[in-house]
């Protein structure tokens, strides 16, 4: 493979027909340059999609109220119900695979106006009530102050955590935030902290970054909302499947509140362990597909080189019919076909993979610089693993491998006599 007449007589053979040489080798670019884009791609979607839920409990579940469908206990269809204070220590007390259980309220809207004074500035935030539990199902980072804890809880403390985006609106841009009032439908409320969530994903509208949190019991005492709780976040305990957790948690809600076990539509949930799988399913379906198309695509490109060999070969008769007579082995002419067919092919498929891994870079470079102009990006870092590559590069080798050996077997299969009076 490496005798240096040889790589000489197979340069000049792909020389002297360059541009079949070129649409011959186009095939096996393209082919390999679309497996590397689509494989880069379904990472992007997936990095992106698994960066804005990773950081949640993965055993976690959330719960809120719905009308009723079904008639029960005297009660019409499409009654209205809410969780209640007192369902915080019953649910505790009857469901031991709980980790964590946090309750959440909504803060009173402004009929979609702004909700926030201070001063000359105004804004409308998402507005919620929560216990500190909350932030171990859906994590935020203090980056400025502390995160409101227990204390405030058993206090009901008018103090709040704000997101990067409300102090962007409510203070001025080398102000200091932690200390200062902000005016919240009516009530004042000192800043105790700066936050970023984890995540993306918001439990409850709008980006995390609009977002201002308040004590559960603050919010409830403040804005007279008696002992109503709107939604539940839990966890489970390790290695138990929170599913578990789910159904019996809307099965006692529903005996608890006059509600009837039937009713699919009253208790409304989401299971970040049951979306998990589904999205773990959805992107290995997208990772084989990628493959069945950028594999049939290159086959296309390899089938193009073989079947370009044998117009060689058959140009070429008398040549090999000369080999053959003067002591040309039939290792020989195999050899000779077989790397050319592979130079041919992995030269192509380099290119390819080069120019493919590239374009996802400059891509990269691109999401990179924009990565500050929301949260709400579900493309990042679009990337391919060493092991693709090599994965790739070795899938190339094999391929010109046999895309030459079908055209030399043909080739030794002629008789020198035959290939000489071949005209």
């Amino acid at each position: 493979m490496f005798d240096l007449d040889l790589w000489k007589e197979i340069l000049s053979a792909l020389k002297k027909n360059r541009m079949r040489s070129f649409m011959t080798a186009f095939g096996v670019f393209w082919g390999i340059f679309m497996l590397i884009i689509m494989s880069g791609a379904g990472r992007a979607l997936e990095n992106g999609v698994m960066d804005g839920i990773k950081a949640f409990a993965s055993n976690s579940a959330f719960f809120w109220t719905e009308r009723t469908s079904v008639p029960y206990k005297g009660f019409q269809r499409g009654r209205r119900w809410n969780y209640k204070n007192t369902d915080i220590e019953y649910i505790k007390a009857n469901i031991s695979d709980i980790e964590y259980l946090s309750p959440r309220l909504f803060g009173p809207s402004s009929g979609g106006g702004d909700n926030v004074i201070r001063g000359k500035k105004t804004g409308a935030f998402n507005i919620y009530g929560d216990y500190p539990e909350f932030f171990k199902i859906d994590p935020w980072t203090p980056l400025q102050g502390r995160l409101i804890n227990t204390i405030d809880i058993q206090h009901s403390r008018k103090v709040v955590n704000i997101g990067e985006r409300v102090v962007e609106v409510m203070f001025d841009k080398d102000e200091d935030p932690i200390g200062q009032y902000l005016k919240i439908n009516g009530v004042y409320f000192q800043v105790v902290g700066v936050v970023k969530g984890e995540t993306r994903v918001n439990i409850g509208s709008g980006r995390k970054n609009e977002t201002i949190i308040m004590p559960f019991t603050t919010m409830q005492k403040t804005y007279n909302m008696g002992d109503d709780v709107h939604f539940f976040s839990v966890t489970s305990q390790p290695g138990v499947p929170v599913s578990k957790v789910e159904s019996r948690l809307k099965e006692l809600m529903k005996e608890r509140h006059s509600v009837a076990l039937d009713d699919q539509q009253a208790v409304g949930s989401f299971n970040i362990e049951v979306e998990w799988k589904k999205y773990m399913g959805l992107f290995t379906g997208i990772q084989i597909l990628t493959w069945i198309v950028g594999i049939g695509t290159l086959l296309a490109g390899v089938i193009g080189v073989s079947n370009i060999m044998l117009v060689i070969i058959k140009e070429r008769t008398q040549e090999i019919g000369i080999q053959r007579a003067i002591g040309a082995t039939p290792g020989k002419v195999i050899l000779h076909i077989v790397a050319e067919s592979v130079f041919l092919t992995v030269l192509a498929g380099y290119l390819g993979l080069a120019l493919g891994v590239g374009l996802l870079e400059l891509l990269n470079m691109a999401l990179e610089m924009n990565a500050g102009s929301g949260d709400d990006i579900f493309f990042r870092r679009p990337e391919i693993s060493f092991q693709m590559a090599v994965g790739a590069l070795s899938v190339l080798v094999v391929s010109g491998i046999f895309a030459g050996l079908i055209p030399a077997r043909r080739a030794v299969s002629i008789k020198p006599i035959d290939a000489l009076r071949d005209e």
